[in-house]
């Protein structure tokens, strides 16, 4: 850990920077797999779906930036290079194989999915408990967002 004048503890800076790098790791991972997704997809309603696709991908985008950054200003190494990303992701691997629409929505909802579930099962309750309001208060705008593309594209799905 750096130095900082963070007002939180350097032993609760540590624990949330370690499950922030998880975070970003997925998030990374995600952000690959909807450019994948986005490339190959084919069928009928390929025009919405590769919009689609790439709509979320600029908001996954921007959620990379702002988790690597707080990890950063909690002291601690915002961790994004390729090996890490594939040791630290806790993403389904992303079936390459499949260029259908109903696939490619498939594989990206559950993406999606695996993304937000530590999220909402304990880490926003850690942080608050560590009273990192901050990293809270970045959780809660991420899996909003993740739900609510998660909603987009299950509406997708028959």
């Amino acid at each position: 850990m750096r130095p900082t004048r963070n007002s939180l503890s350097e032993e609760a800076r540590r624990h949330i920077s370690a499950e922030l790098n998880a975070v970003l790791a997925s998030l990374i991972d995600l952000s690959l797999q909807l450019k994948q997704a986005h490339w190959n997809v084919r069928g009928p309603a390929f025009i919405a779906i590769h919009e689609l696709f790439d709509t979320i991908h600029g908001e996954v985008e921007e959620y990379v930036d702002s988790v690597a950054e707080r990890i950063a200003s909690l002291g601690g190494r915002a961790d994004g290079t390729v090996e890490l990303v594939r040791s630290g992701s806790k993403l389904p691997v992303y079936p390459v194989s499949v260029t259908d629409i109903e696939g490619s929505l498939k594989a990206i909802a559950g993406s999606l999915a695996a993304v937000d579930k530590p999220i909402g099962g304990g880490l926003l309750d850690r942080c608050d408990e560590l009273g990192d309001a901050v990293s809270v208060d970045l959780l809660t705008t991420l899996s909003a967002m993740l739900q609510k593309n998660l909603w987009f594209v299950e509406s997708h799905l028959s």
